[in-house]
Order: C-alpha cells, then structure tokens, then sequence
C-alpha cells in the first residue's frame, strides 16, 4: 500500500523508520515538507499538496501540527484519498472541521482520527452508541511541561509545591487555551460526547513522574476509567512514544487482512 506523509518533524521521522525497518510494511511514496528541506530520506521530499498527490499514495498521514492539516487535509480529501489527521487538535476549531468534513464529501474520502498518546478511545466510542452521561479528561504533566504554554498566565511554574489545577471546564475551550495539548482532549470529545459536553481538566503536578491521561466516563454501559502514563519518544521527549505506534498501527492495518 502507497503512504503519503505531511510533515517530518519528531512523529514523521519516527514514523518513516520504523515503516522502512521492516520490508513488508506499507511504502511511503513521498512526504510533504516546507520548502527548503534537504533531509536524507527513503521517500522523495516533496514541497507542494500537488506533487503529493502526483505520488498516488492511497492513504495519506498528517503529522505536521493543526495548521499543515487544515491547509494542506482539504486537497487530499477532495483528490478522493483518506487522510489521517494526528494533528487533531485542528478539528475542535470548528471552521476547519467544516472545511474537512466538505472536502471529505467531496472527494468521498474519509478524515481518520487515530487514538494517539491515549487509549481506550474505542470502548468510549462504542460507549456513546448506548448513551454516555458524563466524560471527564485529565491531563496531568510536571509543571516544566507547561512552559510555554498559557499556564505561566496563571502561575509560577517554577514555584508549585503542589498539585494545581490550570483548567476546569469544556473540552473546547481547554483546546483553545491550551493548543499544544488539544490533541488528546479533542479526540476523547469527538470519540465521546462532543467538545461542550466534555470536562477537561488541565493539572501542572510536581510529583508526576511524566505525561499523564486520566479518562473517567459514565453511561448506560457502565463505567470506564483509564490512567495512561506515557513513555517520550526515545527519539524526541516531547512526542509521545505511543503517538508514533498509534500512527504506525493505523498505517499497518489499512493493508492488513485481520484489523484489531
């Protein structure tokens, strides 16, 4: 199968090498990068949406942050050709959710949520169908993850002796807040009961040892709850490790004869 990637940044990189370690996977056919890039790759670096498509991949993968996937996921939907969106976080802004969602028409093609750096996303799915009544995120990080981001608005990070709570409220509004870390909230609330519905709460934590997704949800199936500490990329410490396998995961089963 012909794989096409927008981007190659921490999660591209990650993801093309351990797609190329192994013969029988599917082959990406070229990637998509800004102007100028020079890097040593197994596929052709290409620097428009429309040599990308000339490559005929039949799946395209984006991992380019939120801006590449509404700028450049509208071109491979409308060409008819599947797009898996890492970059999720892109869809809680509801104009680019729209314009994909179009393009997806358009083309007859489909926008690809992968699970990412959190798990359970297909039982929280299935949960909806019966009825959920409440979901509930939690994104708990040491306070030194939350440099750069509107958290130093709210506190000294570097003074927190204790676990604080940055956000509380819609899963929305803690996308626009907190845009480096939609990407997990944004698809617990598409997978669950939309962006309004679902509570995010955002957690600088001095004791955490790392990365933390906490899920709690309710309904007519039961209960769910879910504690995921995430390992860093052994080759980048701010991408998660299970992101990239959650991408190459999703790659290997659009060629497998047995999907689990």
């Amino acid at each position: 199968m012909r794989i096409g990637l927008i981007g190659y940044g921490a999660i591209g990189k990650a993801l093309a090498a351990r797609l190329a370690a192994d013969p029988e996977a599917p082959q990406i056919v070229a990637i998509l990068v800004r102007s100028g890039r020079t890097d040593t790759t197994d596929a052709p670096l290409v620097d428009d949406v429309a040599a990308l498509l000339e490559a005929r991949p039949a799946l395209v993968v984006e991992c380019a942050g939120q801006q590449a996937a509404a700028q450049f996921g509208p071109d491979v939907l409308a060409a008819g050709i599947d797009l898996v969106v890492a970059s999720v976080g892109a869809l809680a802004d509801p104009a680019t959710e729209a314009s994909l969602k179009q393009a997806a028409a358009t083309g007859g093609s489909r926008i690809i949520v992968p699970a990412g750096a959190v798990a359970a996303v297909d039982g929280l799915a299935a949960a909806r169908l019966a009825g959920l009544s409440s979901v509930t995120y939690t994104s708990r990080k040491p306070p030194l993850a939350w440099r750069g981001t509107h958290a130093e608005t709210l506190v000294d990070l570097d003074r927190l002796t204790e676990e604080t709570v940055l956000y509380e409220g819609t899963a929305r509004e803690a996308s626009r807040l907190f845009p480096k870390n939609a990407n997990v909230a944004t698809t617990v609330a598409l997978a669950g009961i939309g962006f309004e519905a679902t509570q995010c709460r955002i957690v600088a934590d001095p004791h955490a040892a790392g990365n933390c997704h906490e899920v709690d949800a309710q309904g007519a199936f039961g209960t769910l709850s879910l504690r995921l500490q995430n390992a860093p990329s052994p080759d980048n410490p701010k991408t998660s490790f299970l992101t990239v396998l959650s991408l190459e995961r999703l790659v290997r089963n659009s060629a497998a004869a047995l999907v689990i």
